[in-house]
């Protein structure tokens, strides 16, 4: 039995209904889809879903993350180990991802570009490789802030991707060993630093497609601005 049909049909009808909906408006050419979302919202298994999705009807899909594309650990703590103003300013080297992935992919041709650039276990670079594709083809990145002023005009399409805040944070307690108290000072890193992104970039307003990712089996597409963070200021 394969992977995609072990899937609820519930959640392979969300991945369809997306695919059917990019594809009747990018058919063609070098294009780019990014699923963001807040810290446990479950982006990277969806991305990877609907990379299948896209494959399964023919489409060539690379996959990326934001994740791979992070600055050295001095940078990102400059600020300060718990400061949600340095996580949303100084995690992510936003320069690099644009000038080895983003503008190389969209060129097309036969031009290379790469996939992933840091290595943020081991806090250093991952030795470059470079990756040509065929004139037709999907870059699908998951990730936080992808929605923010750096990458403005880079999309095609994007997902803003969400949940109930006592599921994700349940998510980042089981996957990253996170603390359970939301209030915890290391909690307030990633909470303050997403409050800022969607008070200043509006990332659940300007998405092109809005699901509800709480039961990951019974994804719900929505219609309006939906976000599980309040917006407020650091």
């Amino acid at each position: 039995m394969s992977y995609w049909s072990q899937l609820p049909q519930a959640r392979r009808d969300v991945l369809e209904s997306l695919v059917a909906e990019f594809s009747h408006n990018y058919a063609k050419g070098r294009t780019t889809l990014a699923v963001d979302g807040p810290d446990g919202a479950g982006k990277t298994r969806f991305a990877d879903d609907l990379a299948l999705a896209f494959r399964r009807v023919g489409f060539e899909v690379f996959r990326a993350s934001i994740d791979d594309f992070h600055r050295p650990r001095d940078l990102r703590y400059v600020a300060g180990r718990f400061s949600a103003e340095g996580y949303y300013r100084e995690a992510f080297d936003y320069s690099l991802f644009r000038r080895v992935l983003l503008e190389p992919f969209r060129m097309a041709g036969s031009t290379g570009f790469v996939l992933a650039a840091f290595d943020v276990a081991r806090d250093a670079p991952i030795e470059p490789v470079w990756t040509t594709g065929e004139a037709d083809a999907i870059l699908l990145v998951d990730g936080v802030f992808l929605n923010r002023p750096e990458l403005h005009g880079y999309w095609n399409f994007s997902i803003w991707l969400d949940a109930d805040a006592e599921v994700r944070y349940a998510r980042m307690v089981e996957r990253d060993g996170a603390d359970p108290d939301p209030a915890a000072e290391s909690n307030q890193r990633y909470i303050g630093a997403q409050s800022r992104y969607v008070r200043d970039a509006h990332p659940n307003i300007v998405a092109s497609a809005i699901v509800d990712n709480t039961d990951p089996d019974h994804p719900v597409r929505r219609f309006a601005d939906y976000c599980s963070i309040e917006p407020s200021p650091l």
